[in-house]
């Protein structure tokens, strides 16, 4: 497993922007897909974007799309969200995660590497 810790969230106000790092260690990211997830509070963990290994494809949930975008940076170790042009349902912790399949999986479960996620709230 590869270890990722997250950073960038806190309080915007509705239409800004945050953008969010992952930094990983203990692996190259290289071999990982990398997605980000977010949990609102009483509401499951859902898929927000993911990238492959190379990068260059990217998947994004619906909510998000044309708003959020991912990168990654793998001789850094690193992936990034940068979140434009937030609402208040985008409030939520936001969890990088690392998966060892070769394919972008939206399914929390099969994710094998958790950051401990950091807070996003979003005010109207």
């Amino acid at each position: 497993q590869v270890r990722l810790v997250e950073s960038g969230g806190g309080l915007v106000q509705a239409g800004g922007s945050l953008r969010l790092s992952c930094a990983a260690s203990g692996r190259s990211i290289s071999t990982y897909v990398m997605g980000w997830f977010r949990q609102a509070p009483g509401k499951e963990r859902e898929f927000v974007a993911g990238n492959n290994r190379g990068g260059a494809i990217t998947k994004y949930a619906d909510s998000v799309k044309g708003r959020f975008t991912i990168s990654r940076d793998n001789a850094k170790n690193t992936v990034s969200l940068q979140m434009n042009s937030l609402k208040p349902e985008d409030t939520a912790v936001y969890y990088c995660a690392g998966d060892s399949a070769v394919f972008i999986r939206t399914a929390s479960n099969e994710f094998d590497s958790w950051g401990r996620g950091t807070q996003v709230t979003v005010s109207s």
